[in-house]
């Protein structure tokens, strides 16, 4: 193993340079605060979040180098260590929080406060930060040769390619504009469809395909791969699951809980009212026992990696005269640690009683450690977020239940506790992938831990603002916001809870994701395929053959590198454009303006679907003007 002290950073570590600066401090926050809402946006819509932290390194870049005329690689990368902290405490609050708005829906409980919501927010966003730190010699220092850490190294080189910012950021925000273009004319005037769907007379099937340009954006993202699992689970569901349903039970209802038959729901809604009575229960089993296959399979390495981070618990860190080996000192972690601790408990706008914060420290701490050296081996995308959360609930529900504390009040104090938990394993592990970045670069540790706390209040603060703004428009759980994860956790909570949930219909998809594990295909993509609409899932596998095209051109191999990457720039900037103009939009529809600016009663059903491929032939055609066409510089 290479000793710390034969490591050689960018930056040396006797050299000062610009790092926490107002200048990187305000584009942080604004980029956290940014990324934060387009990413809840996004995951509420597709189940899925993107990294930040590339997009906001070359925003950065752009900024502070070609605008600000400064040249300071550490400060570009303490803008995306704190923008990107924006992106994953909203990945851990989307997967969670949404359910308390869902009860609130249903007249089971009164909608969460703002303050609640932030409080959650913070508090586990916070945590996330002081858990990870006691860690950072442990993993990034000591097992530097041995734990990647894929999105921390990628982000570092994006940065040591800095000679290239002006033009990687102006893709980026390229993105942007065309999306927030493209989203206004589909969701804003509504002059062309955002869906298109066909299916053929005598079959109850259903297929078609959604035309925006961030859900195309994530199957480019994810790759071609990924995305074909997504789309199997949703032909499953679609084009096999749904037929059957109308054919077997034409004249019956399969679950007491709805008022009308099988043949009843297909003549009024079609396949989507099938899916929405029925095939939702068989996607969140698939996407259960998903969570807890994926976490069952990284138990070995769970416990070596907690066993081995206790061992080598603390370090250099603010004991060390080393510039790059300076930490935020052990005593105001710990000091930190038990007082947000004591808030859990005592602030009456957080619905944890003592059992509660016990259970958030214990758990928290564990899943920290796990996330914090999983992102280092597989990357954050495959970080079984949703396994821990899964099994935090199961744990925390049963616990609360045995102690007395049921019904309504038991479920909202188990998802609380569940949402800081996602929440803390999301920030350690975007922490983990940051501090690598600062490691490669020649960081101060210590000024990155501050950062991300910066971030990590920035998006508290505006997150529950973005919650309560987007169910007012369209509601969670809606076919605008589906939230697959949060709905799932609902299920999970009220099954343990109140024992009912249609239990045939959820083990259904939990031996489909047995049988999907056991074929060797990863159960988490198809799971969410299955829950999520066929046309979604469709939109997304048209990304990912564009990226399947890009990855097989026959170019030579710098050349490709420089098409794909573009591409992800301008997909990432795309994501972003789009999640904010739905935000905008969100803010419309609330105020009523919405209905003024709608075109669509104007326009034939015939011409609109057309319109709609067209416009989609258009989001492709420009995704290749800036990755295939572009023009390189001189």
């Amino acid at each position: 193993m290479e000793n710390k002290n034969e490591f050689k950073p960018y930056i040396p570590a006797e050299k000062v340079t610009p790092e926490l600066t107002i200048t990187s401090i305000v584009m942080g926050v604004i980029l956290a605060v940014v990324f934060g809402a387009a990413n809840a946006y996004l995951g509420l819509r597709v189940g899925m979040t993107v990294s930040a932290s590339i997009p906001a390194a070359v925003i950065a870049m752009g900024v502070i180098r070609i605008l600000l005329r400064r040249n300071s690689i550490l400060e570009s990368n303490m803008v995306q260590t704190i923008g990107s902290a924006g992106e994953s405490l909203a990945a851990g609050a989307i997967f969670t929080l949404p359910t308390l708005f869902i009860w609130a829906a249903e007249g089971k409980a009164d909608n969460p406060s703002l303050l609640e919501i932030t409080l959650i927010a913070l508090i586990g966003g916070l945590l996330g930060v002081f858990f990870m730190i006691p860690l950072r010699n442990a993993l990034i220092v000591k097992e530097h040769n041995i734990l990647p850490y894929p999105e921390g190294t990628a982000c570092a080189e994006v940065l040591l390619a800095g000679e290239e910012g002006g033009a990687n950021a102006s893709t980026v925000f390229a993105g942007m504009g065309f999306a927030a273009l493209f989203k206004f004319i589909i969701d804003g005037l509504k002059v062309v469809s955002g869906e298109i769907s066909g299916r053929v007379k005598g079959f109850a099937g259903e297929i078609g395909t959604q035309i925006y340009p961030a859900v195309m954006s994530v199957g480019y993202i994810c790759g071609a791969r990924i995305s074909s699992y997504m789309f199997a689970g949703g032909v499953l569901a679609w084009l096999v699951l749904i037929p059957l349903i109308v054919l077997f039970g034409e004249n019956s209802v399969l679950y007491p809980s709805v008022d009308a038959t099988i043949g009843e729901i297909f003549a009024e809604s079609g396949a989507g009212g099938i899916w929405g009575s029925y095939i939702r229960y068989i996607g969140a089993g698939a996407l259960a026992a998903g969570g807890i296959i994926s976490l069952i399979k990284s138990l070995p390495l769970i416990v070596k990696t907690f066993s081995g981070a206790m061992k080598n618990l603390g370090g250099a860190g603010a004991n060390s005269s080393l510039r790059t080996d300076k930490d935020i000192s052990m005593k105001v972690v710990l000091i930190a640690i038990l007082i947000l601790a004591l808030l859990i408990w005592l602030v009456p706008a957080i619905p944890v009683n003592p059992i509660g914060a016990v259970l958030i420290v214990i758990f928290g701490f564990f899943f920290a450690t796990v996330s914090s050296r999983m992102v280092g081996l597989v990357g954050s995308s495959n970080n079984p977020v949703s396994g821990m959360a899964i099994a935090t609930l199961l744990i925390s529900t049963l616990i609360l239940k045995f102690t007395g504390m049921t019904g309504i009040k038991g479920m909202c104090s188990a998802i609380a506790i569940g949402s800081v938990i996602c929440i803390v394993s999301a920030i350690a592990g975007d922490t983990s992938q940051d501090l690598k970045t600062g490691f490669l670069l020649g960081a101060t540790p210590k000024k990155q831990q501050i950062g991300e706390c910066f971030g990590v209040v920035a998006s508290a603060l505006a997150i529950g603002g973005t919650l309560y703004l987007l169910n007012s428009a369209w509601g969670f759980g809606s076919d605008e916001l589906a939230a697959p994860q949060a709905t799932l956790m609902k299920l999970i909570t009220e099954g343990v809870m109140g024992g009912d949930l249609p239990w045939p219909l959820v083990f259904t998809g939990v031996f489909i994701a047995v049988v999907v594990e056991l074929v060797g295909i990863p159960v988490l993509p198809f799971a969410i395929g299955v829950y999520l609409p066929v046309q979604l899932n469709a939109c997304i596998m048209v990304g990912g053959i564009v990226r399947l095209f890009f990855d097989k051109m026959k170019k030579e191999k710098a050349e490709k590198e420089r098409i794909v990457n573009d591409g992800i720039l301008f997909c990432s900037g795309m994501i972003a454009g789009e999640g904010l103009v739905g935000i905008a939009l969100a803010v419309l529809a609330v105020f009523g303006v919405g209905e003024l600016i709608d075109l669509s009663k104007y326009i034939p059903t015939t011409v609109s679907n057309i319109g709609g491929l067209v416009l989609f032939a258009v989001i492709i055609l420009t995704l290749l003007k800036f990755t295939v066409w572009k023009k390189r510089a001189k």
